[in-house]
């Protein structure tokens, strides 16, 4: 243990902190990933509209959009989740609401 204060030790030098690390092993990790924790498939075995998990889905109805397939219940809650008005913060809108707009809320 050092019996030295700070003000008696000198200033302190940060450049013996930095550390450079060795090339990179791997050809995928000489650049860095554009898509970070992304997946590019999403499954969702819970029922929006009921909140229970399908743990077998072989059977179920499904939506897909994009990326993502939501997997329900019955026929009837796939039909309840698609009868849905969309959920907009401005119920006046300029436009006529689409397809992509936002579900649920």
């Amino acid at each position: 243990m050092s019996t030295l204060t700070p003000s008696q030790a000198g200033p302190f030098e940060f450049a013996s902190t930095n550390w450079v690390a060795a090339s990179p092993p791997l050809a995928r990790d000489q650049t860095q990933s554009q898509r970070l924790h992304e997946p590019e498939y999403r499954v969702d075995t819970i029922d929006p509209m009921t909140g229970k998990d399908i743990e077998d889905i072989t059977n179920h109805p499904s939506l897909e959009d994009g990326n993502l397939t939501i997997y329900f219940e019955t026929e009837q809650t796939r039909k309840a989740y698609l009868d849905l008005p969309l959920d907009h913060p401005n119920r006046c809108l300029p436009f006529p609401a689409t397809n992509e707009d936002d579900r649920g809320g």
